[in-house]
C-alpha cells in the first residue's frame, strides 16, 4: 500500500461498526460532508452519523474506490443516503465542487468533518522533499480552508464543523515533522475559526486522536514496524476507529455540545497531553 492506504488490504481489519453503541436519533435529517470518509476514522464516523439519522457525502481518492463502495453499502443498509465524490482535495477546484455537489444533492449541509490526511515518516529533515511538504500541507491543512470557505455559506445556525487533529499536533513528532506541523495548524485553525463563526451560530471543534488502527500508518511502514503500533500508550494498544467515532457524534450533535466550540479533544489512550 501507499499512503493513505486501503482498509480492505489491512489485517486485522479496523473495527468501525461500534456494536455496543446505542443510537438515539441525534442527527436525524442532518446532512454530513466527510473528507476521507471511505476508511479508517472517516468510515466509522460516517457509519455512526448514519446510525444517528444523517445522510452522508464522502470525499475520497479515486484509488480508494473499493473502500468507498464498501462504506456506501454499509450505510445504505441502514436506510440512509450516501453520495460518493472521488477526487483529490489537493485540487482547490475539486474542494469547491464537492461542496457544491453535496448541496445540490441534499439541499443542505449541517455537519462538515475535515478528516482526510496524508503522512510519510522520515528520519531526518533533509529526507523530506519539497513535493512531500507540498502534498502534506495541501491535503491536511490548505484543503480545509477551501472546503470550509465554500461550505460555511450553506450551513445554517446550529451546524457543526469537526476537524481531525492528532496527538502529534500537541506533542510534536521527530519522524513526522511536516505532518505534525499540519496538525498543529489544524488545532490553531479550529480555535480561530470557532471565534470567527460565533455570530453565524456554527460550532467548530477538533478531535486529536493518539494512535488509531487505520490504513494511514501501515500504508507507509514495513509490517515489522506496525506490529507494536500503539504499544507505547498507557492502554498498550492503538484505538479502533469505532472507539474514536462517538466523539464526532458528540461534537456534531447540538443536543450534546451546543455550548462547546473552539475545543481540541484529545483521545490518546491515557497519554497525558495538553490541549
Amino acid at each position: 500500500m501507499s499512503p493513505p492506504g486501503l482498509e480492505r488490504e489491512m489485517s486485522p481489519s479496523p473495527q468501525f461498526e461500534a456494536q455496543q453503541y446505542r443510537a438515539a436519533g441525534k442527527l436525524e435529517n442532518c446532512v454530513a460532508l466527510i473528507t476521507g470518509g471511505d476508511s479508517g476514522i472517516g468510515r466509522a464516523v460516517a457509519y455512526l452519523f448514519a446510525r444517528e439519522g444523517a445522510d452522508v457525502a464522502i470525499l475520497y481518492l479515486p484509488e480508494e474506490q473499493n473502500d468507498a463502495a464498501e462504506t456506501k453499502q454499509a450505510i445504505e443498509a441502514l436506510g440512509r443516503r450516501v453520495l460518493l465524490l472521488a477526487g483529490d482535495i489537493c485540487d482547490v477546484d475539486f474542494c469547491k465542487q464537492a461542496v457544491e455537489w453535496t448541496h445540490q444533492e441534499f439541499g443542505r449541509i449541517d455537519i462538515l468533518v475535515n478528516n482526510a490526511a496524508y503522512q510519510k515518516h522520515r528520519d531526518g529533515l533533509e529526507e523530506i522533499s519539497s513535493d512531500q511538504i507540498d502534498r502534506t500541507f495541501r491535503t491536511n491543512a490548505i484543503a480545509m480552508f477551501h472546503i470550509c470557505k465554500t461550505a460555511v455559506p450553506y450551513m445554517p445556525p446550529g451546524s457543526a464543523i469537526i476537524n481531525t487533529g492528532s496527538i502529534v499536533g500537541l506533542e510534536g513528532s521527530g519522524s513526522l515533522l511536516d505532518y505534525a506541523a499540519t496538525k498543529g495548524a489544524i488545532h490553531a485553525f479550529t480555535k480561530s475559526l470557532a471565534q470567527n463563526l460565533l455570530d453565524r451560530g456554527i460550532r467548530v471543534n477538533c478531535v486529536a486522536p493518539g494512535p488509531v488502527w487505520t490504513p494511514l500508518n501501515p500504508a507507509e511502514r514495513p509490517d515489522e514496524e506496525t506490529v507494536n503500533f500503539g504499544g507505547k500508550t498507557p492502554m498498550g494498544r492503538p484505538a479502533q476507529p469505532e472507539e474514536i467515532a462517538p466523539a464526532y457524534v458528540f461534537l456534531a450533535s447540538a443536543a450534546d455540545s451546543s455550548y462547546l466550540t473552539g475545543h481540541v479533544l484529545p483521545l490518546t489512550g491515557g497519554s497525558p497531553t495538553a490541549s
